[in-house]
Parts: structure tokens; C-alpha cells; sequence
């Protein structure tokens, strides 16, 4: 049975996959946010009372499960950006390091 759990969730779609090695999970979840950074396309939300920017706008999101409770993944911003996380009922935003990508950050997090 697959050690690693990935989900995507894009939207109203949802995708699954399962993985042996830690190494393919976050290669493959590398390479699914960068299509969907590519594609994302946010535009402000007026709600007479608030307005949400696109940078404010989660657009997608890819949730990696494991062994030991591991629970970290990557938010796909409406405006492009990316931001990694962990954590499961509560997020806590990772850190990027200097020229770090997110997922980098959340690859020196996961392997540490």
C-alpha cells in the first residue's frame, strides 16, 4: 500500500494519487503547482462590504498526506503566487528562505 497520499483540489475538482517514495509525492506536487500557477486567474471579489484581492484568493490547493501524522501542502493564490503550509486543523505558514520557492520550502521542511 502507498505510504504517501496527494490531493488536488482545483476548484470544483478533485484528484487523487498515491505514492511510494516522498520524493515522488513532492515531485509530482511540484510539478502540478506549476501548471496551476500558470493557470490561475483571479480577479477581485466586490462584496459591497469587503473586497478580496486575488492574492487573497485561494484558487488551488495540493494537500500531501503520510506516515507520522505528516500533513503539509501548497496554496495556489489567484494571483500566481504560491504558499506552503503544514499542519492540519490549524496551517502554519512556512517560511521561505532568501530565493526559495515554496515548494522548496515546504521539500527543507518535510525532509527535515
Amino acid at each position: 500500500m502507498a505510504a504517501y497520499r496527494l490531493k488536488i483540489r482545483a476548484g470544483p475538482k478533485v484528484q487523487r494519487s498515491r505514492h511510494d517514495a516522498l520524493d515522488d509525492a513532492l515531485r509530482e506536487l511540484e510539478e502540478r503547482a506549476a501548471e496551476l500557477q500558470r493557470s490561475a486567474k483571479g480577479r477581485p471579489i466586490d462584496l459591497k462590504v469587503r473586497r478580496f484581492e486575488p492574492v487573497q484568493q485561494v484558487t488551488a490547493r495540493l494537500e500531501l498526506s503520510g506516515p507520522r501524522g505528516l500533513r503539509v501542502g501548497v496554496d495556489v493564490r489567484g494571483d500566481g503566487s504560491l504558499e506552503s503550509w503544514t499542519g492540519r486543523l490549524r496551517r502554519q505558514l512556512i517560511e521561505q528562505r532568501g530565493a526559495e520557492s515554496a515548494v522548496d520550502a515546504l521539500r527543507r521542511t518535510t525532509l527535515a
